[in-house]
């Protein structure tokens, strides 16, 4: 048994699993062991050449792999770096390449719980970090900012780019229990965890943060279970807000019947007041990245995933298009359906499949007795793609790059309705969700290597069919459509 101790971090784990792998080190020959940060002492008698000689090329490890392992590496468990090895050996000794596609197997089911829990972390940490203004430099006047966290895992280095990129502007400080990150507008570094004690208390816009959040809080959506799961207690304490929240809880149900026995006039919707022409200004909800909202998982509701992608910009597709479609139908539906993008049609109604297409899909959904009203149908690509042709707005196939920005949107909704039956209209759905090199002419029907549901099926999308020449060869791969549809639900 060799013993491998390494600074717990993502990078010095992958440095050394790589020279065991090269030198074919199995699993049961080594003993991993975590040293703390910053106690030089446990580093000082492992010499380099204590491990075995390198010979031969480094192994290739899929990219879903080690972008698993940079999450699960920030996990509290000390069975980590040992269970990261094992699977990086069946990865590329066990002739299991694969693996990371077997979301039954007991290793992988492991670290994705432990990465889920990393990212419910990463997601509660750029939630719930509350800022307080410390004072402004003599040099360069920018305002200082100091905020402090709990994390349950050491999220900090991974999670602070994305406030180095959103509050670049300031100077900031985050200080938690297990690690500090600091921003000086140029620079991220990180420092010792520190007690709770060295953080601010309070600072002058704490007020104005209340008295807005006093304002915008809204008695008739109260929802309380959905709250504390989406801002669960233990995060109180840390934010400015929570003295208001017993209160305001407390009174909403008296609000809310004041609001209902109050005269229509006096409870006119502030659209009715504004210009003609202004939109009316919507309630501030949390909107996210597609990647974040992807990271969240199920933790993420309904209203913020929709709300997201409504004022979703991450590809240049939303300028050209009217609206964001996201899917329809049951959210607890056993069936969904995935297309392509939206059409002309589904543009302007903000709903999928409701063109010439849609129309096709609802006759072969009638013919082989489905209600589409039971089915949860979406789109990959969320905006539509168009070119200009006089009056009209032609179809475009969006680009790989595309679809790989748009992808979290749909993974996402996948993980909220968790279908039984998941089924991939056209080449663009199979390309996104089952596999890139997905060819429909050679692979079209079951597709037993997907895990993201029981059964996973491709078959034509029905535009496919729109294009196509009357006659019996289009009669044939119609019968062929519907087979495949029956057969996918049975």
């Amino acid at each position: 048994m060799q013993t491998v101790a390494i600074e717990p971090r993502y990078d010095a784990w992958r440095a050394r699993a790589r020279s065991l792998l090269v030198a074919a080190v199995p699993p049961d020959s080594v003993l991993w062991e975590d040293g703390e940060r910053g106690n030089a002492s446990l580093f000082e008698d492992i010499e380099s050449d204590a491990l075995p000689a390198a010979s031969g090329k480094p192994p290739r490890i899929p990219r879903a792999f080690m972008e698993l392992a940079e999450l699960v590496s920030c996990h509290r468990t000390d069975e980590k770096w040992g269970l990261l090895y094992r699977v990086a050996w069946r990865l590329t000794h066990g002739d299991e390449r694969q693996l990371m596609q077997v979301r039954v197997d007991a290793d992988v089911r492991k670290l994705e719980g432990w990465a889920a829990a990393v990212r419910r972390d990463r997601h509660k940490m750029k939630a719930f970090v509350r800022f307080r203004k410390v004072g402004e430099a003599s040099a360069n006047r920018r305002e200082q900012f100091v905020a402090w966290f709990e994390p349950e895992h050491a999220i900090v280095e991974l999670t602070a780019p994305f406030f180095a990129k959103r509050f670049a502007n300031m100077d900031w400080s985050i200080l938690t229990p297990l690690q500090c990150a600091h921003w000086d507008g140029a620079t991220l570094r990180f420092t010792e965890g520190v007690p709770r004690a060295e953080a601010p208390q309070e600072d002058a816009l704490e007020e104005y943060w209340r008295s807005y959040y006093a304002h915008i809080f809204n008695p008739a959506r109260l929802k309380l279970d959905a709250m504390q799961s989406e801002m669960p207690k233990k995060y109180w304490k840390n934010l400015p807000e929570a003295p208001l929240i017993a209160e305001l809880t407390s009174k909403a149900a008296n609000r809310v019947a004041t609001m209902v026995e109050a005269p229509t006039s006096r409870r006119a919707h502030v659209s009715a007041r504004l210009p003609a022409g202004v939109p009316p200004t919507e309630s501030p909800v949390s909107v996210l990245a597609p990647v974040d909202a992807l990271q969240c998982g199920e933790d993420l509701s309904w209203e913020v995933l929709r709300t997201s992608a409504r004022h979703c910009q991450a590809c240049p597709l939303h300028e050209r298009a009217t609206q964001t479609v996201l899917g329809t139908g049951p959210e607890d539906a056993e069936i969904m359906l995935v297309g392509e993008q939206p059409g002309d049609a589904e543009d302007l109604a903000g709903a999928p499949f409701v063109g010439s297409a849609g129309a096709l899909l609802d006759g072969a959904l009638t013919d082989i007795g489905l209600d589409r009203d039971a089915l949860y149908i979406t789109n990959t690509v969320k905006h539509f793609k168009w070119r200009r042709e006089r009056k009209r707005r032609l179809h475009q196939t969006p680009t790989a790059q595309e679809v790989h920005v748009c992808r979290p949107w749909v993974l996402a909704e996948i993980m909220k309705v968790r279908p039984r039956v998941l089924i991939c209209l056209g080449a663009t759905a199979a390309k996104a969700l089952i596999h890139p090199k997905f060819a429909m002419a050679q692979q079209r029907g079951p597709c037993p290597d997907c895990q993201l549901a029981e059964r996973v099926w491709a078959t034509w999308h029905p535009a496919y069919f729109l294009r196509m020449p009357g006659g019996q060869a289009r009669d044939r791969q119609l019968a062929l459509w519907k087979a495949d549809l029956t057969n996918a639900i049975a």
